[in-house]
């Protein structure tokens, strides 16, 4: 197969062009356009576009020199970051922060077989992409296998070769992403040589005679707030519909208390028409909230149906 994913093509027989978006097998893959639908097609059907997609980060990174008395010996990330062109991607960088070079082997394993996906060196602080997966597939993805030799000239003490292996799940991706080193873009990072924690028996015994914190300041809401899934959870692909409405009226109770403890006079909660159900349990909630002095449609003109602002007593 000398497609891959993320490879911008068209199509040879239509006037259509799209991303890889899966390779079905060695003779198919699918391809997905503007209007974000997936289309089985022939490889030897479509053909190469070049000088579309993202910026290419395949080639090492420049070693950078390291001042004496600087060498740092943690740092292995796995950063996994959607596809800029087709977000139903994702792609799998190895982020060495260490001033090692990095003999880096990843296998996948699934239904007793495996396969390697990717052998390189990764010098100091530098990044490699080594597998890209689609995301909306995730409970199909096989289990993931690193291993990675710690490699310098420098004298340094002695540092065991790392073994991960990991079957990623949706709560993964449930964190905030965060600014990858050296690609400035947006993924979700994972930490391969995350160190162990050191218990201190002498401060593990003071913080039993300690008293307990005190609670959280609650932080008055905003006059408007929005229930869609979307705004609330990025992992919200992976989520159930019941899940959906759960978080949902968590995050709306929560945030009824706090405009009771802030005596705010009113608010509205944004929950779209939908079918109906979310709208529907928070007017029941309503409804038997004492503090609620009364609800209604918000702003017709603005939300439609789409949002209950509520007045407190």
């Amino acid at each position: 197969m000398k497609y891959k994913l993320g490879d911008f093509v068209r199509f040879v027989d239509e006037k259509m062009e799209g991303y890889v978006t899966r390779i079905i097998d060695d003779q198919m893959i699918g391809v997905t356009g503007d209007d974000d639908f997936e289309i089985p097609v022939l490889a030897n059907k479509v053909t190469f576009v070049h000088g579309r997609g993202e910026e290419s980060h395949d080639e090492e990174a420049p070693q950078i020199k390291i001042p004496e008395g600087e060498f740092k010996t943690t740092g292995v990330h796995i950063a996994v970051i959607p596809d800029v062109n087709a977000n139903s991607l994702v792609h799998f960088y190895l982020v060495n922060e260490t001033s090692y070079q990095l003999l880096t082997a990843l296998q996948t394993k699934q239904q007793k077989q495996q396969k390697g996906e990717y052998a390189g060196i990764i010098e100091p602080q530098a990044v490699a992409k080594i597998y890209s997966a689609k995301l909306s597939d995730l409970q199909l993805w096989p289990s993931f296998v690193f291993q990675i030799v710690f490699y310098t000239k420098q004298a340094q003490p002695v540092k065991e070769p790392l073994q991960y292996s990991e079957q990623f799940k949706a709560k993964d991706f449930a964190g905030a992403k965060k600014t990858v080193p050296y690609i400035k873009q947006q993924g979700w990072m994972i930490q391969l040589d995350e160190p162990e924690v050191i218990i201190d028996p002498v401060q593990l015994k003071e913080s039993f005679f300690k008293p307990a914190q005190e609670k959280q300041e609650i932080q008055k809401p905003a006059t408007e707030i929005d229930l869609h899934i979307e705004q609330l959870r990025e992992d919200y692909h992976f989520l159930g519909s019941s899940e959906i409405l759960a978080i949902q009226i968590g995050h709306f109770n929560k945030t009824l208390e706090a405009a009771i403890v802030h005596q705010v006079h009113e608010i509205t909660f944004i929950h779209g028409t939908g079918n109906g159900i979310l709208r529907h349990e928070l007017h029941k909630l309503l409804a038997k909230n004492q503090k609620v002095k009364t609800f209604m449609d918000a702003q017709k003109e603005k939300f439609g149906y789409g949002a209950t602002k509520v007045f407190m007593k």
